[in-house]
């Protein structure tokens, strides 16, 4: 059913938005088996958008992507807004404040495979900032913040299975992975371009600008 929901979130986006981890790298996506918007027999047909369409489109996307909530998506919009006049990039500014969530940190690093996961994994206190055990998936990590698997964990089969797997896996380069101690390092900033934002991120500052 979960598998279901999340699916027809992307259909209904009309993009691939990863919220499935590895089912979303295969043939068994439905952005690839069924492309369509949820519906009867997914044949609705589509229909041209309004620019209030288009933006809550946009926003829709992003949100989603990031496992967030309407109020806590709108509150980073919002919290750039309201410094826009010292901003130089806004754009970067929303996908800085984004990727450097701890269970963005935890999707990116490898240690989950979806946001959802790991925002569920951070919430069980798995892992630690700095030695310290944090359970607030929305915890920023800063530049030289050490995300590290909790000690009492890593016996767990899931983390023995997964340190296996994470030998083919590649962090952003802003993030620096020591499979032995099973920990990553902030060591840089994300960018837009290595983000991949599933939306038109300016249309998404019109959308609550307005």
């Amino acid at each position: 059913m979960e598998t279901n929901t999340k699916c027809k979130i992307c259909r209904r986006a009309g993009a691939k938005l990863f919220l499935k981890g590895a089912r979303c790298y295969n043939q068994k996506c439905a952005m690839v088996r069924r492309p369509t918007t949820p519906g009867k027999k997914g044949k609705r047909r589509a229909r041209s958008l309004s620019e209030f369409g288009r933006e809550l489109r946009e926003k829709q996307r992003m949100k989603a992507c990031y496992n967030l909530r309407e109020q806590q998506f709108k509150n980073y919009v919002n919290a750039i807004l309201s410094k826009k006049s010292v901003i130089a990039d806004l754009s970067l500014a929303l996908i800085d404040s984004l990727e450097s969530r701890m269970d963005n940190v935890v999707f990116r690093l490898g240690f989950a495979s979806s946001r959802a996961a790991a925002r569920q994994l951070v919430s069980h206190k798995s892992f630690l900032v700095n030695g310290k055990p944090v359970n607030l998936p929305s915890r920023r990590i800063a530049n030289g913040n050490v995300v590290s698997v909790a000690p009492r964990k890593i016996g767990n089969a899931y983390f023995k299975q997964l340190k296996e797997a994470l030998k083919s896996h590649k962090p952003p380069v802003w993030l620096a992975l020591d499979l032995e101690k099973m920990e990553g390092k902030r060591v840089g900033d994300p960018t837009v371009e290595e983000a991949m934002p599933p939306a038109e991120i300016g249309t998404v500052f019109e959308f609550y600008a307005k």
